[in-house]
This record gives structure tokens, sequence and C-alpha cells, in this order.
């Protein structure tokens, strides 16, 4: 058994591109009930079939695991919910052992910027760099899987 534990934060400003360069992910999601999400996702010329749990605190079950490419983009363009989530995805390392991973959305979701840290436990510190802004973890709004119903590019600001 799996277990994903994420922390996830706004984004300020944009120093923290000049670390690291993007990569292009598309993901669909194929359920998107709360209790479970069944994801498929292309990053570079891989593909990804992701089965995940009902969140509680940080953690959730996760189950991840690599597909053909050929039918990832399949499922994409024929299975999964529209619109279709892309984004610019940058890894900063984070120090002991850790990694910042954020997500510059594009589409819809163009404008939203965050940051998340998958941790070994609830309780693990982390440094915050200066660019982190507010946590949004406990947030359904950002959840990748609620994007598609509600993107980022309709909600009141």
């Amino acid at each position: 058994m799996s277990k994903e534990i994420e922390r996830k934060f706004l984004v300020e400003g944009d120093s923290w591109k000049k670390e690291t360069a993007g990569v292009l992910y598309r993901q669909g999601y194929l359920n998107s009930a709360k209790e479970r999400t069944v994801r498929v996702r292309t990053v570079a010329d891989r593909g990804f079939l992701t089965v995940k749990g009902l969140t509680v605190g940080c953690t959730r079950l996760e189950f991840e695991y690599e597909i053909p490419y050929a039918d990832a983009e399949k499922m994409l363009d024929e299975l999964a919910e529209k619109p279709i989530i892309e984004k610019l995805r940058y890894v900063i390392p984070a120090g002991n052992g850790l990694k910042w991973e954020i997500d510059e959305f594009l589409g819809v979701n163009q404008g939203l910027v965050v940051a998340e840290i998958e941790l070994p436990s609830e309780e693990t510190g982390f440094t915050k760099p200066a660019w982190l802004g507010k946590e949004v973890s406990q947030d359904p709004r950002f959840f990748n899987s609620n994007l598609v119903s509600n993107p980022y590019s309709t909600w009141e600001k």
C-alpha cells in the first residue's frame, strides 16, 4: 500500500524559475469523485495511470503505474473529462532528500502557480523558501481534479 503525504502552497513571484526548467505535463481524469480519483498523465514521452483515495489531513492512498504513452494519449483524447489539465512542472531541491514541485498551469487554469512538497510524515518539518505563499493544502479548489470542473479562470479574484 502506498500513501501520499503532500502539502500545497501558492507561489509568489517568479524568482524560483531561474533555478530549473519546466517539463510539460498533460493530465485528465477518468473519475474525479472525491472518494477516489483515477488520473491519466503524460510526462514528456511517458504515460502514467494513477489512482488516489480520499484525502484525510494531508494524507491519502496513491497507486501509480507506468502505461504505454500511446494508451495515455488515447485516454486523454477520448476518455478523460474535459478540459485536460496542462501545466509546466519545475522541480527544485528542498534539502533533506525532499523536493518542491512547482506547477505553472496553462490553458483555462493559466495564472495559477502552486508548489507541492511530499513528506515522509505529516509532522516532517521543511524550510519554506521566500517565494512560498499561503498554504492551500486543505482547500479543495486547488486539487487538480477540481480544476477540471472549476477552472481557475472562472474564479472570482
